[in-house]
């Protein structure tokens, strides 16, 4: 049986939430996660907290309709939020992303994301696959950013 794209969207971000929570764990100094140095403006924990908004709002709260509210600001104001923190309300992004997507429909699936988010509006589809890279991509920042400056 050839996954569909959905349970394969549902494996990606489970791998990739999995790897966000390692790579806040493999941090040696805690205190690390918070730093910023020259042009690396976003530190290790503040990505975290993004990523963690993120998926809350536009998969939580957006398709879950779990009540999330997204206060992104903090996602970059906040500081030292404790690793252990960090870790629980990543295994609690883990199952809200789970339990979201394994309620949604073949219309839903079909259909258009609930909110305008770009310019116009866009398909659910489009809009998982976005979220999947985007963190992806911040992924990577933290990485990169644990190497670093994780002295």
């Amino acid at each position: 049986m050839i996954p569909s794209t959905i349970e394969v969207l549902q494996k990606l971000f489970k791998r990739d939430l999995q790897k966000l929570k390692q790579e806040i764990e493999l941090y040696r100094d805690e205190a690390n996660l918070w730093k910023v140095d020259k042009s690396i403006l976003n530190s290790g924990g503040n990505l975290c907290l993004h990523l963690i908004g993120n998926l809350n709002a536009f998969i939580g709260a957006a398709i879950g309709n779990t009540g999330y509210v997204r206060q992104r600001d903090r996602e970059f104001s906040d500081k030292d939020v404790p690793r252990s923190e960090l870790v629980k309300m990543i295994d609690e992004t883990i199952l809200i992303v789970e339990q979201s997507l394994h309620q949604l429909t073949a219309e839903e699936w079909k259909g258009e994301f609930p909110l305008k988010v770009f310019a116009e509006k866009t398909s659910l589809e489009y809009m998982l696959m976005h979220l999947s890279t985007h963190l992806a991509y911040h992924l990577g920042q933290l990485n990169y950013h644990r190497r670093l400056l994780d002295e």
